[in-house]
């Protein structure tokens, strides 16, 4: 396992340790009484689109599973396979699936350690909002990816826009309250570390094992798709966000968010 990569899963599953008391305790009861919940209203109306009865689907990446189950339940899918690096989360999701009664499983494994065993297995793949940036090669992400899903399987991505890496977010030392929209880092910056936690999921401030992430560009993420077999079907760009950063500039013209839809050939 790539040293980064060690270092990312013990820094996450140090941050779902110390995470609040009401992370993920919603999940089963919103499940079991929502259409779709845990997706904003734009995915959940592709994912509507895509035929999922029936159909295995799979989440790279799935943190605490909340998004796949889901998919599996409002989608009525025969089955969910959900792959996440850092084990205490992925024993979390696996918890939650029994006491939903729905047929998925997670898996703890580095995305780029999933063997043969998951060969032309997914009808649909879902990827949400903070998986790409846990990866330094998106081509060979997508090829694993790719790998998985079966010919003529639809995936579906959720993420932040890449024109947010350029960005200052509040607590970064070039941030500016004044000038929230002003580009102050490169499009093309690659590798960030940092020792600030994940506050979404912990609600604290704390001095965390060290998170290496990767910015990429539309282009790293497009190419790195294309030249594995899948083709994009469908590109949207919405100018709100969907983490815990920039909904402060929020319909100001800034593409903050998009859905990527592509088919493998």
């Amino acid at each position: 396992m790539e040293k980064y990569i060690e270092g990312n899963k013990a820094a996450w599953e140090e941050a779902f340790d110390n995470r609040t008391d009401s992370w993920g305790a919603d999940i089963p009861e919103r499940i079991r009484n929502e259409e779709y919940p845990f997706f904003n209203e734009e995915t959940r109306s592709v994912l509507k689109q895509i035929r999922t009865e029936g159909a295995v689907i799979g989440q790279f990446c799935c943190n605490n599973g909340r998004e796949l189950l889901s998919l599996v339940k409002s989608g009525k899918a025969k089955k969910g396979i959900g792959f996440d690096i850092a084990e205490n989360q992925v024993a979390f999701a696996n918890q939650k699936a029994g006491e939903l009664n729905l047929p998925c499983l997670f898996e703890a494994v580095n995305v780029y350690d999933i063997d043969d065993l998951y060969r032309e297995v997914f009808d649909v793949v879902i990827i949400t909002i903070g998986a790409l940036c846990w990866f330094k090669d998106l081509n060979r992400f997508f090829a694993i990816v790719a790998k998985c899903m079966k010919p003529g399987a639809i995936i579906v991505i959720n993420e932040e826009h890449p024109c947010t890496h350029m960005l200052a977010a509040e607590g970064d030392e070039t941030f500016d309250p004044k000038h929230r929209t002003e580009c102050v880092y490169s499009y093309f910056e690659h590798e960030w570390t940092g020792n600030g936690g994940m506050y979404y999921m912990t609600q604290k401030a704390y001095r965390s094992k060290t998170f290496t992430d990767f910015t990429h560009s539309m282009s790293e993420i497009i190419t790195g798709m294309c030249s594995n077999g899948i083709v994009i079907t469908e590109l949207q760009e919405f100018d709100y966000d969907i983490g815990t950063g920039f909904s402060a500039i929020d319909h100001h013209g800034f593409p903050l968010s998009m859905i990527i839809r592509g088919q493998k050939t």
